[in-house]
């Protein structure tokens, strides 16, 4: 794996989540109206948190889905307030380019506290590299979705966003 910032491509802005399973987090945010791509791979940030945990960097046109939008999906399609042993290597985390998304993503971790019975336990961290996944994982759940993993992990991820967030489902995209 080489440590890289993901191409950018485009104009629209770019935002990390780091959300246990990479392959899971990909197949939620390639779901969604809005998002261009999913860029799958590990995510570091800044001491004390410089070690690499898997995460996917979300290219968003704002105009169509906002980054409010993509933090509420986020914190609801995996375990943002579950503390294990894994979580040095599976954290729950949004990664920043930008002040402003700083200011954003502790607004609405603020706000969307209340929607949840424990504490949110999500960190807010600086981006600061970036490495990809391995190419045969990169659309893990698209190139396979009957895959007992997909099955038993993903799926029930899938079907709650399509409960929750109907109106910002679109159809299956791929990662680069």
């Amino acid at each position: 794996m080489n440590d890289l910032i993901p191409p950018d491509n485009s104009e629209l802005p770019r935002i990390g989540f780091g959300g246990g399973c990479h392959w899971c987090t990909e197949a939620v945010f390639q779901q969604l109206r809005g998002v261009e791509c999913v860029d799958q791979g590990y995510i570091a940030s800044q001491p004390p948190k410089a070690d690499f945990s898997e995460a996917v960097i979300v290219h968003f046109d704002p105009d169509e889905i906002s980054l409010e939008t993509l933090i509420e999906v986020h914190l609801n399609t995996h375990s943002a307030t579950a503390t294990h042993q894994l979580r040095k290597n599976y954290r729950s985390a949004i990664y920043f380019f930008t002040e402003q998304q700083r200011e954003i993503a502790q607004e609405a971790l603020r706000k969307f506290q209340n929607d949840f019975a424990d504490p949110l336990i999500t960190e807010v961290l600086p981006y600061l590299a970036f490495r990809n996944s391995d190419p045969q994982h990169v659309n893990y759940y698209s190139s396979d979705p009957e895959r007992p993993f997909c099955q038993r992990y993903i799926e029930p991820k899938l079907q709650l966003l399509q409960s929750k967030f109907i109106d910002e489902v679109n159809e299956r995209k791929e990662s680069r």
